[in-house]
């Protein structure tokens, strides 16, 4: 077997990974078969390269983060402040990685981690404190905020809605890599997912209860 630069066994470590962690779930997929797939011999390679299956994991989706930065950073400097703008520069940033096997791969591991961003508590996960994916969550949490809505309700409806986007595009990826043929084109599916995700946002607030 060729002998390969650290560099170069971390990033079969990360294919392999999105691979399986995509296939099997984040917490089904074992190490050491991100391990044989990546072709390496040392059983420990995730230890010595990322420290445990969680760096691991954290290295998945800084890439996946970098590929969707680069698409959201201008959306998001000319999006305005309302907030169906501001929805629409996030769903066109996330179906950016529906053009690739990779990073519907991603999209699929994205939905298994979409409470551990930290929007609850509006502490962000350190993969995601300063990023511009934060940046977009905090300018839609002050749209609603200046909407009215309490913020325990506003942190849980913003919560739900990130959820519900994350799950509509991990199935659209799912279907792409099944090779299933999706209900609609993919335009009208985004268009629909934007209208549908500002719509649970812009909801009337419930009466006390």
């Amino acid at each position: 077997m060729a002998r390969t630069s650290g560099p170069e066994t971390r990033e079969k470590l990360i294919r392999a990974a999105e691979e399986l962690f995509a296939a099997r779930g984040v917490d089904g997929a074992q190490l050491r078969d991100v391990v044989a797939l990546a072709g390496q011999a040392n059983p420990s390679a995730v230890q010595y390269h990322f420290g445990s299956r969680a760096g691991l994991l954290d290295a998945v989706m800084a890439g996946r983060q970098a590929r969707t930065r680069q698409v959201l950073a201008p959306l998001l400097d000319a999006a305005g402040d309302d907030l169906k703008e501001l929805v629409a520069a996030l769903v066109t940033a996330e179906a950016s990685e529906l053009r690739t096997d990779r990073g519907r791969r991603c999209l699929r591991i994205s939905a298994q981690l979409s409470h551990e961003s930290g929007i609850r508590t509006r502490t962000p996960h350190p993969t995601l404190d300063g990023t511009v994916y934060w940046h977009l969550i905090e300018r839609m949490a002050d749209r609603l905020a200046a909407s009215g809505l309490p913020e325990p309700l506003l942190l849980e409806r913003l919560d739900l809605a990130l959820t519900v986007v994350g799950a509509a595009l991990a199935d659209r990826a799912r279907q792409y890599l099944d090779g299933a043929e999706p209900l609609t084109g993919e335009a009208l599916f985004l268009a629909d997912l934007v209208e549908t995700t500002t719509a649970l946002l812009r909801a009337a607030q419930p009466r006390s209860v």
